[in-house]
């Protein structure tokens, strides 16, 4: 695989409302370290990736004045050259769509990861990747643990199969032609992540294995979570 370009768009749009922070959450400490620093190593492992940061417009002084002067690490600022950093839009949708359109490049491989799943492993990196190149449409995915149920409009509810039901995960990783395409489409309201994009467009999307590490820290509580996953 060292002769397929790779990318990885890293979508890092969020607040810090639901932290019960004034600082956007990519932007919070996890072990002494910016939440999404920790999420950039994990993929600059890989060295043959070009990497795209996605940012709302408000955040790339931040990211220039406060991250990459004062709290970046080595490791990340001798491959700063690896990481172009293009201004977000007003949905996940648009800032994913304007991460495609900051690779200039038609073919080729490309991951599009939350910027605070910060959990990542290189394996499962790597697996995308790989599963990408085969079936061009992949998606990290993990069995549900609990019971689950379905509610009608009616406020009715019943058991369903949980053994039937995956909750999605990032990494999702694509053919870079195929995804470019899907994302030329109208932004719709069923839209939940990029895979839907690619089944819209009309192209099946494979589910391999995640991991239960590979959480999205969203409330103080994940915080904690991943801060014991790094002990």
């Amino acid at each position: 695989m060292s002769d397929i370009q790779k990318y990885s768009i890293l979508v890092a749009g969020g607040s810090g409302s639901r932290m019960g922070s004034a600082v956007p959450k990519q932007f919070l400490l996890l072990k002494d370290k910016p939440i999404l620093v920790h999420t950039i190593e994990r993929f600059l492992e890989l060295t043959d990736n070009q990497i795209i940061l996605v940012l709302p417009a408000a955040e790339i002084e931040y990211w220039n004045r406060e991250i990459i002067t004062q709290k970046a690490g080595e490791s990340l600022l001798k491959d700063l050259h690896r990481i172009k950093v293009v201004e977000g839009g007003a949905s996940r949708f648009q800032s994913v769509r304007n991460g495609l359109g900051a690779i200039p490049a038609e073919k080729g491989l490309v991951a599009i990861h939350d910027g605070v799943r910060p959990i990542i492993s290189l394996e499962i990196i790597r697996k995308s990747f790989e599963e990408a190149l085969n079936h061009k449409a992949v998606v990290v995915s993990v069995l549900l643990k609990d019971s689950a149920r379905v509610v009608d409009d009616n406020g009715g509810n019943k058991a369903i199969d949980r053994s039937r039901i995956r909750l999605m995960q990032t990494p999702q990783t694509f053919d870079l032609e195929l995804i470019k395409a899907a994302f030329v489409t109208e932004e719709q309201s069923f839209f939940t992540d990029d895979a839907s994009v690619v089944e819209h467009y009309g192209f099946p999307v494979k589910l391999i294995e995640g991991d239960y590490q590979n959480i999205k820290i969203t409330t103080p509580e994940d915080l904690k979570i991943a801060e014991a996953f790094l002990t």
